[in-house]
């Protein structure tokens, strides 16, 4: 009897807990629920679109798979997990599953005064190729702000244009229109006064920052320093032949372009090779500044390379980093020149999408730079990615620009190029993205507007077939271009590119 009632009562007790556990399980099922509802939402975005299970990818948040990502006008409104927003039928819907964005690219070095034949067509082939913002470095103020006025008038079918006016130069100018190769992309400026009187003139005609260039006197350079930091703009340029890389860098250069001259700062003779420079640079002879030029480039720059002193090099790369002095290489350039890569079909493939009449041009011009390769083209091409691949170790910032169209390089293709030799030369594929997306936006303080995937900023976008951290040469696999918000497919940018070549 003792034993049935001991039973009895322990059957009571699991009855209870058995419906104590049951009504628990069921609180925290609902509370579950609750949870999930109040994650997922069932949307509609009036004048928007939508872009659902696609990967992002951007600077400041690397890969982020399965996003939706909503567009309306020209902004980016929302960014989630496309398991937290369920969006409702009656949106604007694309499929974006496989498939990568990233943010529009910037060839931050590029010239339209150089080939003006080909400028017309140049928006279209930089957009078509997913460059959505170009840094001019140099030319003719009102040809250069002409492109700018349009790219302001056409923001959705129009890469952003920043702009430098022409390049500010010394006495003996090297870019003065004497050749070709040679077109007037510079003024001339023969006192510290004639450098302070265009300096403001430009700055009354809106440019976006300023670019020194070779033949500047140190006064001249320093003049052009002030006044920019008077008006918060940047100075990019080549280091004047009268200087060397550490006193303008702590003058306030912002950006160097190609390296340029910055080899003859790193030997353990820099002070003689200045004292040298300023001598040839007097210039008795009066001969044409792109000719005093080049003969001192000739007569210092391979022997520099070759006697680097590892202690200068390093002082000077402390310097660059500290007074944060950006880099823009244009590796590509120089590497195809070095290694006549223009000679490759590869490279000729890219002249597809040029206007017939530029396409026969270059072709007649690389028939007669048929020459036998200079070892010295070669070294400072190698010295180039060595330097990226130092200097990026380093912590020094870099933008990819191409000096497109200088030197056959097809506007838009090249950019894809240049990302390539950067990775070739040290950079990971983030950062060669990075340097083609934050950092020039980041340059020119649009770093809360462009340059990543983020709620509220400008709808500049690249949708990609393929991953590029995986192979860098996935940016070139488009899909769509998100210009200011405008969506264009592949359809519509093949159109853009070979309307070009049929002019």
């Amino acid at each position: 009897m003792k034993g049935k009632m001991t039973y009895l009562f322990f059957e009571k007790i699991k009855n209870i807990y058995l419906k104590v556990k049951i009504k628990f399980m069921r609180k925290l099922f609902i509370s579950f629920l609750l949870l999930i509802s109040c994650n997922t939402s069932n949307e509609y975005f009036n004048n928007a679109y939508c872009i659902e299970n696609i990967n992002l990818i951007d600077a400041r948040d690397g890969l982020k798979k399965n996003m939706t990502i909503v567009i309306s006008e020209n902004k980016i409104l929302k960014v989630e997990k496309s398991s937290r927003l369920v969006l409702s039928k009656k949106n604007k819907i694309y499929d974006g599953k496989g498939l990568y964005m990233i943010p529009g690219l910037w060839d931050s070095h590029i010239h339209f005064a150089f080939e003006e034949e080909l400028a017309n067509s140049m928006f279209n082939l930089f957009i078509g190729h997913g460059i959505t913002s170009v840094r001019d470095t140099g030319g003719e103020l009102s040809f250069v702000k002409k492109w700018k006025k349009e790219s302001q008038n056409n923001p959705n079918y129009s890469p952003r244009v920043k702009i430098a006016g022409p390049l500010i130069d010394g006495k003996f100018n090297v870019y003065n229109g004497n050749s070709v190769y040679f077109p007037p992309l510079s003024v001339r400026t023969a006192s510290v006064k004639e450098t302070e009187e265009m300096v403001l003139d430009l700055i009354k005609n809106d440019v976006d920052f300023l670019k020194a260039y070779e033949m500047l006197t140190p006064e001249q350079f320093e003049v052009v320093i002030k006044i920019a930091k008077k008006n918060n703009l940047r100075v990019s340029g080549h280091i004047p032949l009268s200087m060397d890389v550490i006193s303008a860098s702590n003058l306030g250069l912002n950006s160097i372009e190609h390296f340029r001259n910055i080899e003859m700062s790193s030997t353990n003779k820099t002070q003689e090779l200045l004292y040298e420079r300023r001598n040839i640079l007097k210039n008795k002879n009066q001969i044409l500044g792109s000719t005093l030029r080049t003969s001192i480039h000739n007569s210092q720059r391979i022997s520099s390379i070759k006697n680097i002193d590892t202690i200068q090099l390093d002082k000077v790369l402390n310097v660059l980093l500290e007074n944060d002095t950006w880099q823009i290489p244009t590796i590509s350039m120089y590497k195809g020149l070095a290694y006549e890569e223009y000679n490759d079909d590869k490279w000729k493939n890219s002249f597809e999408y040029l206007p017939l009449k530029i396409k026969k041009k270059w072709n007649a011009q690389i028939l007669k730079r048929k020459s036998p390769v200079n070892d010295d083209s070669r070294v400072f091409s190698e010295w180039q990615k060595s330097m990226t691949n130092i200097m990026n170790k380093k912590g020094i910032k870099f933008m990819v620009g191409t000096d497109t169209p200088i030197f056959f390089q097809t506007p838009g293709y090249s950019l894809h190029s240049e990302l390539g030799v950067m990775v070739e030369s040290g950079l990971t594929n983030m950062e060669a993205i990075e340097s083609a997306t934050y950092n020039p936006a980041l340059y020119f303080n649009l770093q809360n507007e462009l340059g990543l995937i983020s709620e509220g900023y400008i709808a500049d976008l690249l949708i990609l077939t393929e991953n590029p951290l995986e192979e860098i040469s996935n940016t070139r696999k488009i899909k769509a271009v998100i210009k200011n918000g405008n969506y264009m497919n592949r359809k519509s940018l093949d159109s853009l590119l070979y309307n070009q070549s049929r002019n």
